[in-house]
């Protein structure tokens, strides 16, 4: 009989990284919880004919290294790891967080010096993505920490995270290419733009997206997923925009960020609290200010913050914005160590203009 971990699995290493014989594949659980859809994938992956290695862990020590690494911990990263990035064909990373703030009192210095490290090993992985020679994909499994920080019962948090993924339903992989059809068409559309104008509260910003692709995501890189997207030119943005929603980033919170972009680079932001992490964040290294993405959320099955980024970009009816790294499939040319995604809710008045013809109005596509 297939559990709901076995379907999770075929979606993931049948449809999201397609792997073949004799593919390498990385599967990756970041705690305990993950045991369950990690046996499941492991299982696939030799179904399919590939290779699994696994890279799992009990629990995230990330918390004990940043405490405890010397400045030349923190910039070191083995060749093993390296090896792994270059040779590997796909990979398959699930999350289970036991705690979503184990990060929150991390020295914030530190954390900007280990991501300036690591940020090699992600261009790598954003390029091999982008000419087709790896592919990859995150997902979470529901834990209690999830839940809490939702503020759903651990039931409730499971059955949403399932009806976000599509698992309720008999043929998820169905309802994600139908998905992708109806994004297709609104990416088409936008292929053809060169200037998208976004107003809303305390927001009025321009973004040049001309000669640049937007993609559709279902379900690929992300699973949960549910948007289009691209990266903007480099220095062709420019006004102000405000985020309502609370914006996690590495187990810390920003609330009402309001930043102001010119020529591409964020030359003011302010918060309402988290100020201090914001922009030490944004000053992590020489890419970090410039904006790496922009993009519209499309699943109608996630509609309220849930301290998760993998789901909150999502949101139907909200957009995000990313500071730092681009997309090199998108055109994108910005690098940094800092992709942090940042949620406005658009259902309130928010309206997008596509070379001055409005094309979307409080949460939804009117074209």
């Amino acid at each position: 009989m297939e559990t709901i971990w076995d379907k999770y699995a075929k979606v993931l290493v049948d449809y999201s990284t397609d792997v073949q014989k004799g593919d390498t594949v990385q599967i990756r659980g970041t705690s305990v919880y993950t045991k369950d859809l990690v046996k499941a994938v492991y299982k696939r992956v030799l179904e399919r004919g590939g290779h699994p290695i696994l890279r799992t862990s009990f629990e995230d020590f990330s918390d004990i290294f940043l405490k405890y690494a010397s400045d030349e911990q923190l910039d070191y990263v083995d060749d093993i790891t390296k090896l792994e990035y270059e040779k590997i064909d796909k990979f398959i990373s699930i999350g289970g967080p036991m705690n979503t703030k184990n990060l929150a009192k991390a020295d914030i210095k530190k954390l900007a010096r280990r991501g300036k490290a690591t940020k090699p090993l992600s261009e790598l992985l954003m390029k091999r993505s982008a000419d087709g020679t790896a592919s990859w994909v995150i997902a979470d499994v529901p834990t209690h920490a999830l839940a809490q920080e939702a503020k759903m019962s651990f039931d409730e948090y499971s059955e949403f995270l399932f009806k976000s993924c599509y698992l309720d339903l008999e043929d998820p992989v169905k309802k994600l290419k139908e998905l992708d059809e109806k994004q297709t068409k609104w990416a088409n559309y936008l292929n053809g733009v060169k200037m998208l104008h976004i107003t809303g509260e305390k927001t009025d910003i321009t973004f040049n997206v001309e000669g640049r692709k937007w993609i559709s995501c279902s379900g690929k890189n992300n699973y949960p997923d549910g948007e289009v997207f691209t990266s903007p030119v480099e220095n062709g943005i420019n006004g102000e925009i405000y985020f309502d929603f609370p914006q996690i980033y590495r187990g810390n919170e920003a609330d009402g960020v309001h930043l102001w972009i010119e020529n591409g680079k964020v030359v003011k932001a302010k918060a309402d609290k988290g100020e201090e992490y914001l922009n030490a964040m944004l000053d992590m290294d020489e890419g970090s200010r410039g904006i790496g993405e922009i993009a519209i959320g499309t699943n109608d099955e996630i509609q309220d913050i849930t301290g998760n980024i993998l789901f909150d970009e999502k949101i139907g009816g909200a957009i995000h914005m990313a500071v730092g790294a681009s997309y090199p499939e998108t055109g994108g040319r910005n690098v940094s160590g800092l992709h942090w995604d940042l949620i406005k809710n658009m259902k309130t008045g928010g309206k997008i203009y596509a070379d001055d013809k409005l094309i979307y109005e409080n949460g939804k596509f009117i074209i």
